[in-house]
C-alpha cells in the first residue's frame, strides 16, 4: 500500500494512523470532558465515510465536540443553525448573478466543508432537510443540473434535542437511515461537571480551542491510511451470519413496527470492522458487533405505539436481541 500525504505534507500509514487516531481522545479531552463514546463514534463514522446524528439536551457540548474534533484532525468545519425559515440553497449554495460579467456564478454553501454541524436539524421543514440527502449519499451537490463534488473527508454531524418536540419536523425513516450512527450525548457525571466548572473558573474559553491546548494530532492522510487498512480487516462467514441474524431478529420483534434493513446490516458490518481495527485487530469478533450494535441500529427501528407506552425503548429491544441471538464460537 502506498502511503498517502495530507495537505500539511504529513505521510500516513496504517501503524501511525492508528496511533494518531488513538491520540484524538486525549486531545479532544482538553476541551470536552467525559464524552469518549461520542468521540469514538465520530471517528468510526469518519473511517466508514458515514454521518452521525447526535442526540442530547442543550448545553452538553455537542457543538464544542465537533469543533474540537475538526481542530484535532486539522479539518475544515462549518455550522448551520437549522430554523423553520432556512432554505435548501442556504445549505447547498446557489447561483448568483454577477453584473460585471453578466453571468451567473455558483456561490458554495456551508455544506462544502469537511465536518458540517447541522444544528437542530429537526427544526427545519422536510424540504430543507432533504437538501442534505444528496450530499450525504452521493457526496456531491447538484445545482442547476451541474453536480459539484464535496471535499473528502466529509461528515455531517446533525444534532437534535430529545425532550423538546414543539415546532419540530421529525426526520423521516428514509433520512434517518442515511445516518451511519446515532450517538446519545448524556449529561455529565457529577465529577465531570465539577471538572467542567473548574476549567471555566480557570479561564477556559470554548471559542478559543488553541488557547485550551487542542493541537492537530492526525489528518486526512491518517484517515485515508486507516480506511485502506480497515478494508483488509477479515470478516469470517460466521460473523457475517451473526450480523444478518441480529438484523433479521429486529424484523421479527413484536415490539417493533419496522426492523433493520439490509443497508443497516451493511452499516453494522462496516462499523464493526472499523472498531476491530481501532482496537488493534485485523479481524472482527462478536464483541465488535455487540459494541457497535446500539449506535448503528437504534435509529433504524421503529417501536410499536403500544410498546412505547409500556416504556420499551429501541435500545432495550436491541439489547434483548443481542442477548438471545446465538453468538458464533
Amino acid at each position: 500500500m502506498d502511503p498517502t500525504t495530507d495537505n500539511a505534507g504529513r505521510t500516513g500509514d496504517a501503524g501511525t494512523a492508528r496511533a494518531a487516531l488513538e491520540a484524538l481522545r486525549a486531545e479532544i479531552a482538553k476541551a470536552v470532558v467525559g464524552q469518549d463514546p461520542a468521540v469514538t463514534g465520530l471517528v468510526v463514522a469518519l473511517l466508514c465515510r458515514g454521518h452521525v446524528l447526535l442526540e442530547g439536551v442543550p448545553g452538553v457540548a455537542k457543538t464544542l465536540l465537533v469543533r474540537a474534533l475538526a481542530s484535532a484532525l486539522e479539518l475544515d468545519t462549518k455550522r448551520v443553525q437549522f430554523t423553520p425559515d432556512l432554505m435548501p440553497s442556504d445549505v447547498t449554495g446557489s447561483l448568483v448573478y454577477d453584473a460585471r460579467t453578466a453571468e451567473f456564478s455558483f456561490q458554495p454553501g456551508p455544506v462544502f466543508t469537511n465536518l458540517l454541524l447541522a444544528d437542530e436539524i429537526n427544526r427545519t421543514p422536510p424540504k430543507t432537510q432533504s437538501s442534505l440527502l444528496e450530499a450525504m449519499e452521493e457526496r456531491q451537490v447538484t445545482v442547476d443540473g451541474t453536480p459539484r463534488p464535496l471535499p473528502d473527508p466529509f461528515l455531517v454531524a446533525a444534532t437534535q434535542n430529545p425532550v423538546e418536540y414543539e415546532g419540530t419536523y421529525p426526520l423521516p425513516e428514509a433520512q434517518l437511515d442515511r445516518f451511519l450512527l446515532k450517538l446519545t450525548v448524556p449529561l455529565p457525571s457529577r465529577q465531570d461537571e465539577i471538572d467542567v466548572l473548574t476549567r471555566h473558573a480557570e479561564g477556559f474559553d470554548p471559542r478559543d480551542l488553541r488557547a485550551a491546548g487542542v493541537r492537530p494530532v492526525a489528518g486526512a492522510a491518517d484517515l485515508e491510511a486507516a480506511r485502506a487498512a480497515i478494508a483488509t480487516t477479515t470478516v469470517s462467514p460466521e460473523i457475517t451470519a451473526y450480523v444478518v441474524d441480529i438484523c433479521r431478529a429486529t424484523r421479527e420483534s413484536p415490539s417493533l413496527n419496522l426492523g433493520v434493513s439490509p443497508r443497516g446490516a451493511t452499516a453494522l458490518l462496516s462499523t464493526s470492522r472499523a472498531w476491530a481495527w481501532l482496537t488493534g485487530r485485523d479481524y472482527v469478533i462478536p464483541d465488535d458487533v455487540k459494541a457497535l450494535a446500539l449506535p448503528t441500529l437504534r435509529h433504524r427501528v421503529q417501536l410499536r405505539p403500544e410498546a412505547e407506552m409500556e416504556g420499551v425503548t429501541a435500545d432495550s429491544v436491541i439489547n434483548a436481541i443481542l442477548a438471545h441471538v446465538p453468538v458464533p464460537r
